[in-house]
């Protein structure tokens, strides 16, 4: 495989309903897709997840767009790459963070070499899931009431597991409301994207009470010793996202007990390889992994449908149904999810699974750019 060309777009694609979480609310997604050219012309694309702002990651979509153009790209293009395994490494040296941009070209190297091969990208990488179980994660709502009736309507729906953003103020007796509405069985967590500190910690001993699959990053987003800390004091699980950038992190998580679930969101991590690495390390040491989600596209949803399919993915995916997002995806099929809250692996199709809507996509794009080998 030999890279030829790499094109960046930025589409705007709007949500259905705004999407909000303690840092702020979403209501159009800027999203940067890649389109990856081989030399022989198989085309692959990938999507890169850093959000418009700085406020999940230190990266975003107008500093990726840069990195990639002008250190990513280069790096790659024109060079014979054996294996789409190869790019991790290639991008790691004497080049630091700018994780979510290192993932769009590795994860689409990733995609194009499936596609030459003509075998599915899960298989590619090693999955095996046919299906993978659902869940959904809910924005911060006005009232209990109101999300008492989106997290049963999830559950009549099929969904496996519903997230619920929290954040101080808005937290502990809106949950305990909706369990106690739901019931003990219903499949709850919530989600404080590092909302607290250590401070809280008797505030979020009270979630104890209330049976939930885990909290997730409650602290610091590049926080591991105070999760440590706070870990020992909590009997809920808690699961680890913005502060796993790499499996050095997961090992040092594992080593000190800060946390007993992995949320593995692949362009957190800088792709595919790294991602393996650390649901690898993980399932070594008993620690469940699930794939969290950044609002992606249908193309980030094929991504991580893929990944999914790995055997320690044993937690409900944030892997929602197209429609649960977007009036209209950029993909055919569109993402759908079946009565039993399953998105079924693309397993008789090579590459992503789906077909690319380009259409659609020039209608959305707002600018683009062509990086070709100099």
């Amino acid at each position: 495989m030999q890279l030829e060309s790499i094109t960046l777009r930025e589409i705007r694609l709007p949500l259905r309903d705004p999407f909000r979480i303690s840092s702020g609310v979403t209501t159009e997604r800027r999203i940067l897709l890649i389109e990856a050219r081989d030399v022989d012309g198989a085309t692959a694309w990938g999507e890169c997840v850093a959000l418009a702002d700085p406020n999940y990651s230190p990266e975003m979509i107008d500093t990726a767009w840069t990195i990639i153009r002008d250190v990513v790209a280069p790096r790659v293009l024109g060079t014979t790459i054996e294996s789409a395994r190869e790019i991790h490494a290639m991008l790691e040296v004497d080049f630091r963070g700018n994780e979510m941009a290192k993932a769009a070209i590795e994860m689409t190297a990733w995609a194009l070499e499936a596609e030459i091969l003509g075998v599915p990208l899960a298989e590619l990488l090693g999955g095996t899931r046919k299906t993978i179980a659902t869940g959904i994660s809910l924005g911060l709502l006005p009232t209990s009431d109101a999300l008492i009736a989106k997290a049963r309507e999830s559950l009549d729906a099929g969904y496996h597991k519903v997230k619920i953003k929290i954040k101080p103020g808005q937290d502990f007796d809106y949950v305990r409301e909706t369990r106690e509405a739901l019931g003990p069985d219903a499949p709850l967590m919530v989600d404080a994207n590092n909302a607290y500190t250590l401070d809280d910690t008797a505030h979020l001993k009270q979630f104890d009470s209330l049976g939930l699959m885990m909290i997730e990053q409650p602290l610091d987003w590049d926080d591991v010793i105070q999760h440590s800390k706070l870990q020992q004091e909590l009997e809920t699980p808690i699961c680890l996202d913005e502060s796993i950038t790499s499996v050095a992190h997961a090992r040092t998580m594992i080593e000190l007990d800060a946390g007993r679930i992995v949320n593995i969101k692949p362009g957190r991590v800088g792709g595919f390889s790294e991602s393996i690495a650390i649901h690898d390390l993980c399932e070594r040491n008993s620690i469940p992994v699930w794939c969290g989600g950044m609002l992606e596209s249908g193309i980030g949803r094929a991504h991580n449908v893929a990944l999914a399919s790995l055997s320690n993915f044993t937690l409900p995916g944030d892997l929602s149904p197209s429609a649960r997002y977007w009036a209209q995806d950029i993909v055919d099929p569109e993402w759908t999810m079946d009565a039993s809250g399953n998105v079924e692996v693309p397993w008789g199709k090579p590459g992503l699974g789906v077909e690319i809507d380009r259409n659609r996509i020039e209608a959305l794009t707002v600018r683009s750019e062509i990086v070709r080998q100099t």
